[in-house]
């Protein structure tokens, strides 16, 4: 059974077929109306040199940029040992950032170089529109507005020794000892 359209239903796709055309037609000239001018204001801004708009230090690298081949290769073959291992599972979203971020400050202040996070695999349910879990999804975003963030050098997946799809590693920058 076919369901006819109301009045209103039928001027609205009346509207709309007006607005189709078929493909490869050319369009159809579009009516302009004149825009009025804007009502004068005040004078515009000073330019700013884009010599004097630029930061004069560079900015530091996102976290998960900056290892060289050497240490991808032996995180991606499970050769590096965690310093650290923080385990995130049972917890809800408030207490797993609480405790990641607490790791994270006893890591930098141990000087550790490799912190192993596990969140845990997610569930195995194809109804589910999210392929892994909130904890795992949200690391991301937690790391980087981190307190943290400029301690980090890289985020990557870890080996399948510890944990694989359902951890990380976190590898720390090094602290440079002051010059002098």
């Amino acid at each position: 059974m076919v369901r006819r359209l109301s009045a209103e239903e039928a001027a609205l796709w009346r509207k709309v077929v007006e607005t189709v055309r078929p493909l490869g037609a050319p369009a159809p000239p579009r009516e302009t109306t004149p825009t009025p001018a804007p009502p004068p204001s005040s004078p515009p801004p000073p330019r700013i040199s884009p010599a004097l708009s630029r930061k004069t230090t560079p900015p530091r690298a996102a976290p998960g940029t900056t290892l060289d081949a050497s240490w991808d290769r032996r995180l991606s073959r499970g050769l590096v040992a965690p310093d650290v291992t923080v385990d995130l599972h049972g917890h809800n979203l408030a207490t797993a950032y609480d405790l990641l971020d607490r790791r994270l400050a006893q890591a930098v202040a141990h000087e550790a170089r490799v912190i192993l996070l596990v969140t845990g695999k997610p569930p195995r349910d194809d109804r589910r529109p999210v392929a892994r879990g909130a904890i795992r999804a949200a690391v991301g975003d937690w790391l980087a507005a981190s307190r943290h963030a400029g301690d980090i050098a890289a985020v990557r997946g870890a080996h399948p020794r510890h944990g694989g799809q359902g951890a990380l590693y976190i590898v720390l920058r090094r602290r440079r000892a002051p010059a002098g």
